[in-house]
């Protein structure tokens, strides 16, 4: 298999009026995690992919378990841009692993 690694950048700004849009944002929030994205910021996940096939997958699965409300957008890039991040005020975050070991294949 040949392996070209991406990022799943995905961004999302979620209503959180009501109990109905709080558990809405729960119920994606831990759907995110279950599935692999790691948080960057409050609304930025990151999820290391092997491939097109993987990537498209993933996305597909995002789609299927999207809240009824709110902006969510993905972002696909390599992992050589991403590695490019620069951070201007913070570090890295080094609580989470976010290497192969992290990749779910399905």
């Amino acid at each position: 298999m040949n392996y070209k690694f991406m990022r799943l950048m995905l961004f999302f700004d979620l209503p959180m009026q009501s109990d109905k849009e709080r558990r809405e944002y729960n119920r994606f929030h831990k759907f995110l995690l279950k599935n692999g994205f790691i948080m960057m910021q409050k609304s930025v996940y990151t999820k290391l992919v092997i491939n097109n096939v993987t990537s498209s997958a993933i996305k597909q699965r995002v789609r299927n378990n999207l809240p009824p409300e709110g902006i969510v957008e993905m972002l696909e890039i390599t992992e050589n841009q991403f590695s490019k991040i620069e951070y201007l005020v913070g570090e890295e975050q080094q609580l989470t692993i976010d290497s192969l070991d992290r990749v779910i294949e399905i």
